[in-house]
């Protein structure tokens, strides 16, 4: 009988432990998919220094900002390259003889 009573306790607490860390892991894989759909937006507003988006980031598809921002760089896609950059690189004096 007083062995009884020494492992009862004993196994109460094991269970105890058992169902807190079934809770907790449970508790944790939920917090996984929640913070994957508040990622995409929580980026905006987290700053660079934190691991937020860069200033130089392109705005998120889908919005007014995108579309503009989409507009002109194909509107710099389609201009003709500088001349001077084009004289640079074809002049073969410019370049450096290889050892």
């Amino acid at each position: 009988m007083r062995l009884r009573r020494l492992l009862m306790p004993l196994f109460t607490r094991h269970l105890a432990v058992l169902l807190a860390l079934a809770f907790t892991a449970c508790t944790l894989s939920a917090c996984g998919t929640v913070n994957a759909k508040l990622a995409d937006g929580m980026g905006d507003y987290i700053p660079q220094w934190l691991g937020g988006l860069p200033a130089d980031a392109p705005p998120r598809p889908g919005t007014a900002k995108y579309d503009e921002f989409m507009k002109e760089r194909e509107h710099k896609r389609l201009q003709p390259a500088p001349a001077a950059q084009d004289a640079a690189k074809s002049d073969p004096s410019a370049l450096a003889p290889i050892h």
